[in-house]
């Protein structure tokens, strides 16, 4: 039996989408098809995944990260998200057969960050993209199991590129279609993902020199319902003199100006990624710099952290006080209602209580105020 070998790491500022205008990027796909290359969409298309460009699903940029090819058709309207459809495209090795095209469903999530969707439950009682691994969770005194979202989490490297190219183009309005016919379509009952999506993060877990901290948190609380309480394991601590690279976007719900910050970690093992809107910062669940990518264009390595240490600027809380939402905000901790989404309330009394957002606005925040004036 072959030894599986450690997955290289490698740190680099964002990637760019290619200088190709729409129609040499589509007649470059195009060409691939023709060439040989299989494409597969697990949803309703699979039977006929080409006709997904038939009937305007052709795409009109491209990324490349890691060796692996990311080409993207314009951003719509989908159940509310903002999406991409996407053909993932795996790198090729001397004298191995072509790989196969997969698409995919892109969409950017309320902490502004773009993930790659696992799956999709759409029955008359439910309506659900899925948001990959699954975990048990201790919290509060109650245990239960969860979607890890931070798994579907697109390469930090490739964010500043996906927002921009998402502001590019005609824009679609309520693509209805899109989701059954390229995501793998549950039953109401299936939040964890299927083996495509894991199979790759279990073999790269085999590694003992894959997983990040032995797969143990890096970042947790000691009281719950304190986040001064925050502790990071040591040498996981983002080292705010080792700014990897920093990005402008532009979102109406956060008021404006959004820059995202990658910062690397003392130990350089990990990334993190801090998004500075406005009014509000945040963090995004660090990611590892390993480079290996699975189809769904994910990274196979997870850095694992109590989820409370990455909630979005503003976040899910039941504002009407009905019971039919679940708060993600940790109780006492909620801020105003977003002013344009009544569902979500600001996070700020939580997030700006964390000694490393604290420590982010000092360092780095403050001293860019200072360097403008």
């Amino acid at each position: 039996m072959n030894k599986i070998a450690p997955i290289p790491t490698k740190m680099i500022g964002n990637v760019s989408a290619a200088d190709k205008s729409p129609r040499q990027v589509g007649e470059q796909f195009r060409r691939l098809i023709r060439s040989g290359y299989q494409l597969r969409a697990d949803g309703q298309a699979k039977t006929d995944p080409a006709n997904l460009m038939r009937i305007g699903y052709t795409p009109k940029y491209e990324i490349e990260l890691f060796r692996m090819r990311f080409f993207l058709c314009n951003q719509r309207d989908a159940e509310g998200l903002k999406v991409m459809p996407a053909y993932v495209l795996p790198g090729t090795s001397l004298g191995r057969e072509k790989p196969t095209i997969h698409a995919r469903v892109f969409y950017k999530d309320s902490s502004l960050v773009w993930r790659s969707a696992s799956h999709y439950i759409n029955t008359p009682e439910m309506g659900w993209i899925g948001k990959g691994a699954v975990r048990l969770q201790h919290k509060r005194g109650a245990s239960d199991w969860y979607s890890a979202e931070e798994t579907t989490d697109l390469p930090f490297e490739m964010q500043a590129a996906l927002d921009e190219v998402s502001h590019r183009g005609r824009r679609k309005q309520n693509d209805k279609r899109i989701l059954s016919l390229v995501l793998r379509n549950a039953p109401s009952n299936r939040i964890w993902p299927y083996q495509d999506f894991e199979a790759p993060r279990e073999r790269a877990m085999k590694v003992k020199a894959n997983r990040i901290n032995d797969n143990r948190s890096i970042a947790w609380f000691t009281d719950d319902d304190d986040p001064r309480s925050l502790q990071i394991k040591a040498g996981f601590e983002p080292d705010f003199s080792a700014v990897i690279d920093v990005s402008t976007s532009r979102s109406s719900m956060y008021g404006g100006k959004i820059e995202k910050y990658r910062i690397a970690s003392t130990n350089r093992r990990i990334q993190y990624l801090f998004v500075a809107g406005p009014n509000q910062v945040w963090l995004v669940n660090p990611q590892a710099l390993t480079i290996e990518l699975s189809s769904y264009g994910l990274r196979t390595v997870d850095v694992i952290a109590d989820d409370e240490l990455s909630i979005p600027g503003y976040e899910f809380f039941d504002n009407a006080g009905t019971g039919e939402l679940d708060d993600q905000i940790p109780p006492g901790f909620a801020g105003p209602m977003c002013p344009v989404d009544p569902d979500r309330a600001d996070a700020s009394p939580w997030n700006e209580r964390l000694p490393v957002v604290q420590s982010f606005r000092r360092l780095i925040l403050a001293k860019r105020v200072a360097t403008n004036k």
